[in-house]
């Protein structure tokens, strides 16, 4: 318990107004870890998050999704690039790629202080409350 509470302590945050971590980043956080793995795809990663956080009932708004995509283009983070699908004359795909490697690992690592200090939060509610 005692190394929770200093945790808590040494925990820094880039913007300590915000209570949590804002959906937005959550969301570009796990973009960019499905585009690092492979999954290039809109659709694709907007179907991950479905399967993926079915258990908690999170379900983001596409719109929302494609706002991160958008944010991390606008960043210069990411790049996008169109193919055509496989078996098709004419469909069109989105396909991301990571474009700055070194600013997709700083903002993954501001992400992760942001993460620490919202469990640090949670945790000491819980304590104070629960327990």
């Amino acid at each position: 318990m005692k190394d929770n509470i200093m945790k808590e302590k040494e925990v820094k945050s880039r913007n300590r107004d915000n209570f949590l971590i804002k959906q937005r980043a959550f969301i570009k956080l796990y973009l960019l870890s499905w585009i690092e793995q492979g999954r290039p795809y809109g659709q694709e990663m907007l179907d991950d998050f479905y399967k993926t956080f079915k258990h908690f009932n999170y379900k983001p708004n596409h719109s929302e999704v494609y706002k991160g995509l958008h944010e991390l283009l606008d960043d210069g983070i990411i790049t996008r690039s169109r193919i055509i699908k496989e078996g098709s004359r004419r469909q069109e795909l989105k396909v991301y790629e990571i474009a700055n490697k070194d600013e997709a690992r700083r903002y993954k690592k501001q992400v992760k202080e942001d993460l620490d200090r919202s469990i640090g939060l949670l945790n000491k509610a819980v304590r104070d409350n629960y327990v």
